[in-house]
């Protein structure tokens, strides 16, 4: 489980974490990562300017994981440097995730992103779309996380900070 607390926000007038409605249970924060259609997807390009694009994805076993061609601008600056940030659809309620996304290549770790992509979109994406020699596969593990709601923007702003984990590309 990540740690919680209050994030410094410097002129924001931003509550102590025990006033207003306190802390962010992350079991909220893994809803609206749940329901959100659709992502927006934060990288690096090679020259250092950020790139943003939007995705859909699906958080899974405490990862947000989405997909793209390897041609495209994201994947490549991921294959550069795989630390990103990405937000949900709500700018209201948001959920913002800073994670090292993980290209997963094994079948065993694909197919329960396709199912769960599949039953969440209706899409009917097959095997062969997430072939991995044509499109990566991302599992993205979350570093640090941010959330508020607002209808409390000064009591409600949490941060998450997640134990550092090792292990190979694919999870393990």
């Amino acid at each position: 489980m990540p740690t919680a607390d209050r994030p410094f926000m410097p002129g924001y007038g931003v509550l102590p974490a025990t006033e207003g409605s306190g802390l962010i249970a992350w079991a909220e924060a893994e809803r609206r990562l749940t329901v959100s259609h659709d992502y927006w997807c934060a990288t690096v390009r090679p020259d250092g300017a950020p790139h943003v694009m939007p995705v859909w994805g699906v958080w899974l076993a405490g990862r947000l994981w989405f997909s793209s061609s390897l041609q495209s601008r994201k994947a490549r600056n991921l294959a550069a440097d795989p630390r990103c940030t990405l937000t949900t659809d709500d700018a209201a309620d948001p959920v913002v995730v800073d994670g090292i996304a993980e290209r997963m290549t094994e079948p065993a770790a694909i197919v329960p992103f396709l199912d769960a992509a599949n039953a969440k979109y209706e899409a009917g994406l097959t095997a062969d779309f997430l072939d991995p020699a044509v499109n990566g596969s991302y599992a993205v593990r979350p570093v640090r996380a941010f959330a508020l709601n607002h209808d409390d923007f000064p009591g409600s702003p949490t941060r998450w900070t997640f134990p550092a984990q090792g292990g190979n590309r694919d999870g393990a």
